[in-house]
């Protein structure tokens, strides 16, 4: 393959930033109330009518720019958790972090906490998941892929059963809010700036490890072997992934096949060279989740759909056609 310094890598990026860009202009100007683009312009700089200056700055800017973090988010650490474990059908979501933060979110939620509380709570139980596998998982013998993968499966479905009791137990007034952060919904993410920043900054973590990444996906004996020091890789790589997908999920709720659709779709595309693969799934991915989410909400307008059904929707034709294809 080609190295990222290429012309044709640096053309791939450039083109995905671009899709980005245009998704974003799409989001402002798309709605209930349609705002033609010299306007939305207008309104960036702060200028305009005073009623689009509030929808374009207050309502739909800070909801793209989650939109764009939180899919730059989940791809990124797809793309991780792929190489960790060495296996293309994982997912940002696969070592139950996403449940941990369905437990923490609808427990504040049940208690009636404001929308703050909920995303600390969240957070925290995304944490809290990701220290119980990574725990459990080490216990007293060695670190394996197999022994973290089957320690978060046993996780999630743990944190699904807890999820599915508070559904049950929870009061009807209170179901809906809950059935929505579930299915993923951007519409309560006032404050993107902290997801866009960890996900520049995973980035900048992410790049320099980007040849160490691509010897460990071909095999953890080679790696070795060319003194890769794996298992502080490992741990890296863990830890960086998990808490992208956790303040996405904090972010956003629950949004899938992002992680898992993205990265196959660019190492398709572009090959499988980690240099070249992480920056193109988080541009991909925060392009995806960005028009994913204006579709969401212009569909069938003024209702909204959760953002992540459209995702599934996307997903699931796109995936079944690439086993299709590449039956290997």
């Amino acid at each position: 393959m080609s190295p990222p310094g290429s012309r044709r890598a640096l053309l791939s990026l450039v083109g995905l930033a671009l899709a980005g860009a245009l998704c974003l202009l799409w989001a402002l100007a798309a709605g209930e109330i349609a705002v033609p683009l010299g306007d939305v312009f207008d309104a960036l700089a702060g200028g305009g009518d005073g009623m689009q200056v509030a929808i374009i700055r207050e309502l739909r800017l800070p909801r793209a720019i989650a939109a764009f973090a939180c899919g730059g988010l989940l791809a990124l650490a797809g793309a991780l958790m792929q190489v960790l474990l060495r296996n293309p059908l994982a997912d940002p979501y696969v070592l139950g972090i996403s449940g941990g933060a369905a437990v923490g979110a609808l427990a504040a939620m049940t208690l009636g906490l404001v929308s703050w509380m909920v995303d600390g709570a969240a957070f925290v139980g995304a944490l809290s998941a990701m220290a119980l596998v990574f725990g459990l998982s080490r216990g007293d013998g060695a670190w394996t892929q197999t022994r973290l993968l089957l320690t978060g499966v046993i996780v999630a479905a743990g944190c699904g059963a807890v999820v599915s009791m508070m559904l049950a137990l929870a009061p009807d007034t209170r179901v809906q809010s809950m059935l929505f952060w579930l299915m993923g919904d951007a519409s309560g993410a006032s404050r993107p700036w902290p997801a866009l920043a960890l996900l520049a900054l995973g980035l900048l973590v992410a790049m320099p490890f980007s040849r160490e990444l691509n010897v460990l996906a071909r095999g953890e004996l080679g790696a070795r072997a060319l003194g890769v020091p794996v298992e502080r890789l490992r741990l890296l790589v863990y830890v960086l992934a998990s808490l992208l997908t956790a303040v996405s999920v904090t972010q956003v709720g629950s949004v899938g096949f992002v992680g898992l659709v993205v990265p196959h779709l660019i190492r398709l595309a572009l090959g499988n060279d980690q240099r070249l693969l992480l920056p193109a799934a988080t541009l991909a991915g925060g392009a995806l989740l960005t028009a994913a989410d204006t579709a969401a909400r212009t569909v069938i307008a003024p209702m909204q759909l959760p953002v992540g059904v459209l995702t599934a929707l996307i997903g699931v034709p796109v995936f079944l056609f690439l086993l299709a294809r590449h039956p290997r």
